[in-house]
């Protein structure tokens, strides 16, 4: 499995998030790789989305990877999870889409392992953002980590043909951003994370 071409990030943010779905989510680790199709994104089209974490262009140590070149892998802590995101849209253009679940495909054993051993179904291994990371084992290291090159990366797989959109979760005190539907998912996928 080869790693998409640079260009495949070349889109504008809303469409590099639904065009993501059905790609594959692969990490080689020393001796396993694991693989995920994913299944559910969410995009963040900064400055001009209050839920992004560069609205208005809000500029930090944390944000900074957001404004450099697409394709490069956003990561950042949410309480004891980190999240993986993929920089979108072109320089000095804050966007990003959030990677929210994937269906595993190849080192479940290891990804049952990495996620404590009390996951009762496979459904549970990674139908959420902090979920798949803990599984594939994504670390803040990652940061900045281009999603073309090895041991993590994005490749080609099966393009989703049903995808359905909702308002994204956890944005519920961000004004008009709260509804936008910039949630994208694969109707039907077990995998999909729970929108409560």
């Amino acid at each position: 499995m080869d790693p998409v071409n640079l260009t495949f990030f070349n889109a504008p943010v809303l469409r590099l998030a639904k065009k993501m779905l059905g790609q594959l989510l692969i990490h080689e680790l020393a001796d396993r790789t694991l693989v995920g199709r994913i299944v559910e994104t969410e995009a963040y089209r900064g400055p001009d989305d209050e839920a992004a974490h560069s609205f208005q262009n809000r500029r930090t140590k944390r944000t900074e990877i957001m404004y450099d070149k697409p394709g490069l892998a956003y990561t950042y802590q949410m309480h004891t999870h980190t999240l993986l995101n993929i920089v979108a849209g072109p320089i000095d253009k804050p966007h990003a889409v959030l990677i929210r679940a994937v269906e595993p495909i190849y080192g479940l054993e290891e990804m049952y392992r990495f996620r404590g051993g009390h996951i009762k179904h496979k459904t549970e291994l990674t139908n959420g953002p902090g979920k798949l990371t803990q599984a594939f084992q994504i670390k803040m290291k990652y940061y900045g980590h281009p999603m073309t090159n090895a041991p993590l990366y994005i490749a080609e797989g099966r393009p989703s043909e049903k995808i359905e959109s909702s308002p994204r979760v956890g944005v519920r005190n961000t004004g008009e951003a709260a509804n936008y539907q910039w949630r994208y998912y694969e109707k039907g996928n077990p995998y999909v994370s729970r929108f409560r």
